[in-house]
């Protein structure tokens, strides 16, 4: 009878560097049932991206969930006030003037008899109107003058970082009273203008540490080996890899900018009544903080919860973003 071939209980494994290792039956077994290997790492897995994984991050996180849903509330009620708030808030009346709640008044009246509670709800479309295109206008402008000036480096990384040192050296709220006071606009654009003219230099000075860091890496210089113009590598290679740092930068200084606005209208520079507006609001009810305490302390407090929750959600993007936090 032909002799049965010997089956050890292990299998050996190639290591992948010319030797071997044993392995047990089942490990052997699970071994070859899992190609992609621990976490699908391996050859056959589907690798994570930054993004994939900060996202997996974020909605673990409790402190984004919660920012996230007073920021789409906000959102929601700056598009269609008329939906929680009846009324305008530009009608007054004087005769309820420093009123407590009331219906259809749960916030009470202000000085000027006006509905504290549909102010507070209008003055959230300012507050993120501004917040939202300012960062937008610093986002852009900044990464785009950072990113070259990080990229060609020489004279114009020079002339840059010195242009930003003057504006780095403007007190924000002292520039704000001296440019907005000669502004006759009462609309939220000269506002918005100033904000990008004083917070661009932050932005570039991430984007250009990053672009900085990213151009040493080998792919670009594989792609500039290999002819790549300085535009498809800047788009392609450079920008996708930089653009984390001022994401989180922006997210964060969001609510800076609210909080700007506010302050840059309570001390009446700012945006000018019949805009409704929480710094308007705050400004308003401050002679009469003893008799109608209710008329500060809503608007003030919607004031600060829109900043909490964008300083909040800028921390949770970048405890996700930083792999030095993994």
């Amino acid at each position: 009878m032909p002799e049965q071939p010997y089956e050890p209980e292990g299998a050996i494994a190639g290591t992948g560097m010319g030797g071997a290792m044993d392995l047990g039956a089942s490990e052997a077994v699970s071994l070859e049932r899992t190609p992609g290997g621990p976490e699908g790492t391996g050859p056959a897995g589907r690798p994570r991206s930054l993004w994939s994984d900060a996202w997996r991050d974020l909605r673990r996180n409790p402190v984004f969930l919660l920012s996230a849903l007073v920021i789409v509330f906000l959102v929601v009620i700056s598009l269609w006030p008329s939906a929680i708030a009846s009324g305008s808030p530009l009608t007054c009346d004087l005769a309820k003037s420093q009123d407590g709640p009331a219906p259809g008044a749960p916030f009470g009246y202000d000085g000027q008899g006006c509905n504290v509670y549909t102010r507070t709800v209008y003055g959230a479309r300012t507050s993120v109107t501004v917040g939202l295109c300012a960062t937008l206008g610093v986002a852009l402008f900044g990464s785009v003058l950072g990113g070259l000036a990080g990229y060609y480096g020489g004279l114009w990384d020079s002339v840059l970082s010195r242009v930003t040192d003057v504006f780095f050296a403007i007190p924000v709220v002292l520039g704000g009273l001296v440019l907005l006071s000669v502004v006759t606009s009462n609309t939220v654009w000269p506002v918005v203008g100033f904000m990008v003219l004083l917070g661009w230099p932050q932005i570039s000075r991430i984007a250009r540490g990053a672009v900085i860091t990213a151009k040493q890496n080998d792919y670009v210089q594989a792609a500039r080996a290999l002819g790549a113009s300085d535009s498809r590598i800047l788009l392609r290679h450079i920008a996708p890899n930089a653009v984390a740092p001022v994401i989180v930068v922006a997210t964060i200084a969001l609510g800076t900018y609210i909080a700007l606005e506010a302050t840059l209208s309570y001390l009446g520079v700012g945006l000018k009544p019949p805009s409704v507006s929480w710094g308007i609001d705050i400004s308003a009810a401050s002679p009469f903080i003893r008799n109608a305490p209710h008329a500060l302390l809503w608007p003030a407090g919607a004031l600060a919860v829109t900043v909490l929750a964008f300083i909040m959600l800028g921390d949770a993007v970048r405890d996700a973003l930083d792999p030095k936090l993994r």
